[in-house]
């Protein structure tokens, strides 16, 4: 069966999937319907959350990467009313992953005074 999910950057080499905590689990969200994942979404940005992307896949292929990741997951019914969380992590673990080099503050002021000197 397809259900969609929420990916961040997805079919990047920094791609994750967007879930919740359940307890201390890690839960993957599959709707039923694109709709339905769309509206999620739609609330994730009006509670300032990361924008995801909505994709469909094979639920057998979630349910196998959520094994593999020591993650749950839940299928949301068509139609279900599915309320993203209240808060956000501060740094996820895709973005932990990142291989963006961090930027002290004095490079960022000596950054800044060079793009000044160019107006």
């Amino acid at each position: 069966m397809r259900v969609f999910v929420l990916l961040y950057n997805a079919r990047t080499e920094n791609e994750g999937i967007h879930t919740i905590k359940v307890g201390d689990r890690n839960t993957v969200l599959m709707f039923e319907s694109e709709d339905d994942a769309t509206r999620f979404c739609v609330q994730l940005e009006a509670q300032d959350f990361m924008a995801p992307s909505v994709e469909a896949i094979d639920d057998e292929e979630i349910k196998e990467f959520c094994e593999s990741a020591d993650y749950e997951w839940q299928l949301i019914p068509e139609g279900a009313l599915a309320l993203p969380p209240e808060t956000n992590l501060e740094q996820t673990d895709w973005q932990a992953e990142s291989t963006r080099p961090e930027v002290t503050d004095s490079e960022l002021d000596r950054i800044r005074r060079q793009l000044e000197g160019l107006l």
